[in-house]
C-alpha cells in the first residue's frame, strides 16, 4: 500500500521559474465526481493522468489533509485517453515544474485553461513533522482546503471562483 505525504501551497510571484529543472504537461480526470468522495458514499477518487503520451490510473484516499493512501499504475496510453473521455467533470489541464530547493523537489502546478491563473506547490515527505524549508516564492499553505485538490477543480474550476476564494 502506498501512503502519500503532501504538503500544498500558494505561490508568490515568478521566483521559482528560474530553478526549474523541467517541465512535463499533463491532462487528467476523475472516473468519479466529487460530491461522492465528500459525502462518504466513495472512499476514494479515480483519476486518469496522461502525462505526453504515457498514462497512469491513480486512486487517493479521501482523507483531508497531507496523509492519504495513494496508489498509482501504468496504463497503456490509448485505454488512459479513451478513459479520459469517460471521465466526469471537466478535464484538468496543467504544465507541472519541477524545482528543487534545499534538498527537496518541489513540484510546482500552473493550471491551464478553466484553472487558468492558479499555480501551487506541493512537496512530498517522509513524515507529516517533517522540516523542510521553504522557498521565498512559497506563499500560505492549502494542504486543508479541498477547494485547492485536483478533483474539486475539475468540477468548480478555479475560473468559477468569487474573488473571495481566490484571496
Amino acid at each position: 500500500m502506498g501512503i502519500e505525504i503532501e504538503r500544498k501551497f500558494l505561490v508568490a510571484g515568478d521566483g521559482w521559474r528560474a530553478a526549474a529543472q523541467r517541465v512535463e504537461c499533463m491532462a487528467q480526470g476523475y472516473l468519479n465526481d466529487a460530491a461522492s468522495v465528500e459525502s462518504g458514499r466513495q472512499r476514494c477518487s479515480v483519476r486518469v493522468r496522461i502525462i505526453g503520451e504515457a498514462a497512469f490510473l491513480n486512486i487517493k484516499s479521501r482523507e483531508l489533509g497531507a496523509v492519504r493512501q495513494e496508489f498509482e499504475y501504468p496504463i497503456p496510453a490509448d485505454e488512459g485517453r479513451a478513459l479520459l473521455d469517460l471521465c466526469v467533470g471537466g478535464r484538468v489541464e496543467k504544465r507541472r515544474h519541477y524545482v528543487e530547493h534545499a534538498g527537496h523537489l518541489w513540484e510546482v502546478d500552473e493550471f491551464l485553461g478553466d484553472n487558468a491563473g492558479l499555480v501551487v506547490a506541493e512537496i512530498e515527505l517522509d513524515d507529516p513533522d517533517q522540516a523542510f524549508e521553504k522557498p521565498d516564492w512559497l506563499g500560505r499553505e492549502v494542504t486543508d482546503q479541498r477547494r485547492y485538490y485536483n478533483l474539486a477543480l475539475a468540477e468548480r474550476p478555479y475560473s468559477q471562483w468569487t474573488q473571495q476564494e481566490k484571496a
